[in-house]
């Protein structure tokens, strides 16, 4: 028997689930007209004025862009953040943002300037959530520092357990680093003001970076999801802490390649000075159509309520005998699906009976030093399709799963 090395499992966790997934229906003819419920690509209608202002300033491809951000986008991301959080929440647009080229480029980067404004110390760590979005893991990889991934606790519904970390006091010392999501993706996890308290103040008790990864903060069932930003700001300030975000999901406009990092100002100025010779620029005609679209909320409003009538449309066909039809945040289902063999088989079971695409969980998911892996009983779907098309995916996969 082959035994993988450590290093070889890693990369092997860092292969896209999708390319993954086309392996295993390879040659398998599905069971209905095609419906794809596995990436998360928001399909619902932008909003028509952004087009508009980017027409308009369509010369400004001809020019560099600054790396930080025209003064007119970092001050309306510094708005939102006080209409969305309130008015205590201080941002400084030239102290404390920093434009990006979608969330994941600054999830990825922002890991090398977290390594660097820490002391030297004998293996460094970054903890991550498991499952977990495959850029953590990649930065790690490239930035050679261990990735940790930190179990769940029940207790904050699947979220990194922080007091079993506080625990390990000795890798709490060596951790440059903690990649939070919240919303998470895929569970729909949100993190309290009580928990992001908590983790604010392992950041800055060991001097690491939270980073918190909210592209999800605008989709949600219930209350708004407090910020990071937000619940460091009610403790003093925004020391060790950076929240991404992006018009990916905000706005469904994940090809715009257009997102922020705010936060930290000691961090923001290093990361700065980093990106300006290693980060990609965000296209001015893009920063204008983003400050436009970060000032307008109404198409916010319209794309949150398409997602809620989407998961009372999977509470009404699924009950919750497969888990939450309804998350606290995000626009995914996390179904538990052990009854058909775990992820991999149902997914097989569902394509080949009903035509419908899912995810399997192990493919989100890191497998531990016991060979267990929390994806393994789950589909991640997508509800990113029209209403029609979900409830009929919806109806085909009850008829196979039930």
């Amino acid at each position: 028997m082959i035994v993988m090395s450590p290093l070889n499992r890693l990369q092997s966790a860092i292969r896209s689930p999708f390319p993954r997934l086309r392996d295993l229906l390879a040659g398998m003819p599905p069971g209905d007209t095609p419906i794809d419920l596995t990436i998360g690509e928001p399909r619902h209608a932008p909003p028509a004025f952004f087009l508009e202002v980017l027409t308009k300033a369509a010369a400004g491809f001809g020019r560099y862009p600054p790396i930080a951000g025209t003064p007119e986008l970092r001050g309306a991301i510094a708005a939102w953040h006080e209409r969305r959080y309130g008015p205590d929440l201080l941002v400084d647009p030239e102290r404390h943002v920093l434009a990006l080229n979608g969330s994941r480029e600054g999830l990825f980067s922002a890991l090398f300037v977290a390594i660097d404004r820490r002391p030297r110390v004998d293996r460094p760590a970054v903890l991550m959530p498991n499952p977990f979005y495959q850029a953590y893991l990649a930065a790690a990889l490239a930035a050679n520092i261990e990735p940790v991934m930190a179990p769940a606790s029940r207790i904050d519904a699947g979220l990194p357990d922080l007091e079993r970390l506080a625990t390990d006091t000795a890798l709490m010392a060596r951790t440059a680093a903690f990649y939070l999501g919240s919303p998470a993706n895929p569970q729909g996890s949100v993190a309290s003001a009580d928990y992001l308290r908590r983790a604010i103040g392992l950041a800055r008790q060991y001097n690491f970076m939270l980073f918190a990864d909210e592209c999800y903060s605008e989709i949600y069932t219930g209350a708004p999801p407090d910020g990071a930003l937000q619940v460091a700001a009610a403790t003093g300030g925004f020391a060790n802490v950076l929240s991404l975000n992006s018009l990916s999901k905000r706005s469904s406009l994940p090809g715009l390649r257009s997102g922020f990092c705010a936060g930290d100002a000691d961090f923001i100025a290093r990361f700065q000075q980093f990106r300006n010779v290693a980060g990609p620029q965000v296209p001015l005609p893009i920063q204008a159509a983003s400050a436009a679209l970060w000032a307008d909320e109404a198409h916010v409003e319209a794309s949150r309520a398409l997602y809620q009538a989407k998961f009372q449309t999977a509470r009404r066909h699924l009950g919750d005998a497969y888990g939450d039809p309804s998350p606290a945040g995000g626009f995914f289902l996390w179904l538990d699906l052990k009854s058909l063999g775990g992820g991999e088989a149902a997914s097989v079971t569902i394509w080949q009976r009903c035509g419908v695409r899912v995810l399997p969980g192990a493919y989100l998911s890191y497998e531990d030093d016991e060979g267990r892996n929390p994806g393994t009983d789950h589909v991640r779907i997508a509800l990113v399709a029209d209403l029609a098309t979900t409830e009929a995916a919806l109806q085909r996969m009850v008829r196979v799963i039930a």
